[in-house]
């Protein structure tokens, strides 16, 4: 049965050096999400899932599906989702981002000996932990094996952090696809505790591309 615990999402980030990150901000760019960049803004979750594809994609559809909030009109923690970003801490999903904003990202090092990074992430996240209470776990939705996010994640939330074992061994367009099924079926994944988790292991078999996932 699915559970009924309070739980919020933290998504690792896309790559904004990268090859999708240098189309949607091109000035020369026409198409509607380059197009709103340059004007008003566009929020960072689908800016993120355009520069990371399938993987951001599924992380983001997984998030906005299972996510419970204790509070769900906190202004701190109720949207229930956010991306952790290269120099401004956790954002909710649907926190408006400009060009400028995108670049100045784009120059940040994700690393946790980079105040730039560390500063802000550890700040949002106090923030964010003190909100949810003791009740909510948090569920991280990003590279498992990567101490960049989990070390100091799990510095501040301890045990309430999550990631899903389904990820362990798994590369990045497996847990998209992974997570695009989960949503589709209506069906959670299993999660386990950071703390003492195995966070390699051997790789699964491939997702079969015919069929949905079936979860116990």
């Amino acid at each position: 049965m699915r559970s009924t615990r309070p739980q919020i999402f933290l998504l690792s980030p896309a790559n904004c050096a990268g090859n999708r990150a240098r189309i949607v901000m091109s000035e020369r760019a026409t198409f509607d999400l380059a197009l709103r960049l340059r004007s008003q803004g566009a929020p960072v979750g689908e800016v993120f899932a355009f520069m990371s594809g399938l993987y951001f994609r599924g992380k983001l559809a997984y998030a906005r599906a299972f996510a419970r909030p204790p509070d769900p009109a906190s202004p701190i923690s109720g949207a229930g989702a956010f991306v952790i970003t290269p120099a401004a801490g956790l954002s909710a999903v649907d926190t408006v981002v400009s060009l400028d904003t995108l670049r100045a990202f784009a120059q940040v090092d994700v690393a946790l000996d980079n105040p730039m990074y560390r500063t802000p992430l550890q700040a949002s996240a106090r923030v964010i932990a003190s909100d949810i209470g003791s009740d909510c776990d948090v569920v991280l939705l990003g590279s498992i094996a990567s101490s960049k996010y989990v070390e100091l994640l799990q510095a501040i939330f301890d045990d309430r952090l999550l990631i899903p074992a389904e990820f362990v061994g798994r590369g990045d367009m497996s847990r998209g696809g992974l997570l695009l099924r989960c949503v589709a079926a209506g069906e959670e994944l299993r999660y386990i505790r950071v703390a003492g988790a195995a966070r390699r292991g051997q790789r699964p078999p491939k997702l079969d591309p015919a069929t949905r996932v079936r979860l116990p």
